[in-house]
């Protein structure tokens, strides 16, 4: 076994400095000074390889509602690749959509940075336009939290299809912060908390927009490696809240996974959810009381996570604490974003969680069994 001598004090030192340079001055600093990247996602577990492959549907029988025009969507399609070699990984925000992001991010979450953070520079493990791995795998359809892109699940995703699943990270233009269309960029309308009507509005359109994309799925070049015998939806807060409401109103769907949403908005469609449901839930989520009482009786899996925030779920896990460490974001944001704890635990718990589920609910049908014949 090689030994490798313990880094002196003086390189600690050297790779601090470097990290908290390619936070504040962006990849450019980080390269002059030979610099690390100090905004990172962590690398999928599973055996595989991921490729990605980005795509834009329209609805032409269905208006926008936050602006006029038919509906737009834009997804992601993460999968097990056969080879990555000459595939380059891809950005986790186009750079059209970090500009935006840098003035939106701490409009959207209040405590992030305004100024000082590249975030066109950080990339995602996914290999643009790889070769998929040949074989029927199952789908899983993820609908991120209110205000966020459906690039910020991207590290739950590209672990779930490091293990052999196709995930579809579904954008929801007027509601996600930034989403670049071939129409042009789309910013978000929400500022704070969406009053009732308005969440309504999103719920409703969000579970619209799963459904094209289901529509669509059959349709893509990625269609002969998806099982849409074997399809799962997954959500965080208010995608939470809509991957539910899929999941009862949309017999395509076999299981979902609820990240923290509310269940209350349509309380005779949740009750009558008869499909499996995992639900997560943190220790420091601050509307805590009401979440539970939309929960209260569901048939469900849950799962407490313990000094966690409610943002844990999706990448602001690894961000948060990083732009913490530069000294860019305070102890008591990070607290009220992801919370205090062990986020590398956290999402451990999460992605182990969120597999196992999915592994169970969506094994491969068995073969109908064979007709015995009648003795001679």
């Amino acid at each position: 076994m090689t030994q490798h001598p313990a880094p002196s004090r003086r390189t600690v030192a050297k790779g601090a400095l470097l990290g908290a340079a390619a936070v504040l001055f962006g990849p450019s600093a980080a390269r002059a000074a030979e610099g690390t990247a100090a905004l990172r996602l962590p690398a999928p577990t599973g055996p595989h390889r991921v490729g990605l492959r980005t795509f834009a549907l329209t609805d032409t029988s269905r208006s926008d509602p936050w602006e006029p025009g038919a509906r737009e969507v834009m997804i992601s399609v993460l999968y097990p690749a056969r080879t990555v070699r000459g595939f380059p990984r891809a950005p986790q925000l186009t750079p059209a959509e970090a500009r935006e992001f840098a003035g939106l991010a701490p409009l959207v979450h209040p405590g992030l940075p305004a100024v000082g953070v590249d975030w066109g520079a950080v990339l995602t493990h996914g290999h643009v336009d790889a070769p998929p791995l040949p074989g029927r795998r199952p789908v899983l359809l993820y609908t991120p939290g209110g205000g966020d892109s459906r690039a910020l699940g991207t590290t739950l995703a590209e672990d779930l299809a490091s293990h052999g699943r196709v995930v579809v990270l579904v954008d929801h233009p007027g509601d996600a912060s930034q989403v670049e269309l071939p129409s042009g960029m789309r910013t978000t309308v929400l500022r704070g908390e969406p009053d009732p009507e308005t969440f309504r509005t999103m719920i409703d359109t969000r579970v619209a927009d799963l459904r094209l994309v289901l529509d669509r799925l059959g349709d893509l070049p990625l269609a002969p490696v998806m099982d849409l015998r074997r399809i799962g939806v997954y959500g965080h807060s208010a995608g939470g809240t809509a991957a539910v409401h899929a999941l009862a109103g949309d017999d395509r769907i076999t299981a979902g996974v609820n990240l923290e949403g509310y269940l209350d908005l349509d309380p005779d469609l949740v009750a009558g959810l008869d499909r499996p449901l995992l639900m997560f839930r943190t220790d420091g989520f601050a509307s805590a009381a009401r979440l539970e009482r939309s929960w209260a009786g569901l048939p469900a899996r849950r799962v407490l996570l313990t000094d966690a925030g409610h943002w844990v779920f999706s990448d602001y896990a690894h961000l948060v604490p990083r732009l913490q460490a530069a000294g860019l974001v305070t102890a008591g944001t990070r607290a009220a974003l992801v919370g205090a704890g062990d986020t590398a635990a956290t999402t451990a718990l999460v992605r182990h969680g969120v597999r196992a589920f999915f592994d169970h609910r969506l094994r491969t049908p068995a073969p109908p069994a064979r007709a015995r014949r009648s003795p001679q």
